[in-house]
């Protein structure tokens, strides 16, 4: 039984692993790590919403992420709020507003806990086959936008006359964004998906040469997280999205470290 369950964890959390590799250096590139937490913290309201129309809860996630991150794609060309203000904006009001909906919903339960900070110990068969049908769509979409989404990260303004065609790629973006955010939620949970995103980029890019090769590192750094994180939430009895992140953390800390010893043999 134990195997079992340990065997579906780690699956999920290598399928998570390999979509956030990608799309994280983009993330990382772009510097839209709080776009990234917005949609994360809108995600409650969308377990909700899942809950309201009778579906899996990724589902709902999926659906209102994406609605928001359409939202937030299309905002970006208003001048009345920057960018920064409308996303906290969004952030804390949809996550409020998520909250509430519970509250006032006294039919729907729900451990609010193992969505806010993931509980990939409970993954299902279902969870397990919904996370690798959304690893497939986010790879094959962030295969598709590579080069346009490349070019537009380098110099919009250069890839707009090379005729990228800019709002269709930030959008295919931002809906593999909100893909991976409602597979993630078992895994790390709405609060902590960032950080997956983030951290084994962020790792990463300290020893890339290439952009190809730190969307490769990113991905295997993540699985790498995911592993020890698993095993560490095993032998001391610790939540296993925490121990995951920490132990992204940690591998994020060594890559510093060996840079700097790199730079200093030379």
């Amino acid at each position: 039984m134990l195997d079992d369950f340990f065997m579906r964890a780690l699956l999920a959390g290598i399928g998570v692993a390999l979509a956030t590799g990608p799309l994280g250096c983009f993330v990382v590139w772009r510097r839209m790590a709080y776009f990234g937490d917005t949609l994360a913290h809108s995600a409650l309201l969308g377990v909700v919403l899942g809950f309201i129309l009778s579906i899996q809860p990724m589902a709902g996630v999926a659906l209102t992420c994406s609605i928001l991150a359409i939202l937030m794609v299309l905002m970006q060309y208003q001048r009345r709020l920057s960018s920064d203000t409308f996303l906290g904006l969004m952030a804390h009001s949809t996550l409020a507003i998520g909250l509430l909906a519970v509250a006032f919903m006294p039919a729907f339960r729900v451990d609010l806990l193992s969505y806010l900070f993931g509980d990939i110990l409970a993954v299902s068969t279902n969870d397990l086959a919904i996370i690798y049908i959304g690893l497939v769509v986010v790879l094959v979409g962030i295969v598709i936008i590579w080069r346009p989404l490349l070019a537009l990260t380098v110099n919009e303004e250069l890839a707009r006359a090379e005729g990228v065609h800019v709002l269709a790629v930030r959008l295919v973006f931002t809906l593999l964004l909100a893909i991976v955010i409602a597979v993630a939620m078992r895994v790390v949970g709405l609060l902590l998906v960032t950080s997956l995103l983030i951290i084994p980029a962020a790792a990463a890019r300290r020893f890339a040469p290439t952009p190809e090769f730190m969307a490769v590192a990113a991905a295997g750094l993540g699985v790498l997280a995911v592993i020890g994180g698993l095993q560490l939430s095993l032998a001391v009895d610790t939540p296993s999205g925490p121990s995951i992140v920490v132990t992204a953390l940690a591998l994020f800390i060594l890559s510093q470290l060996a840079g700097l010893v790199r730079l200093n043999s030379r």
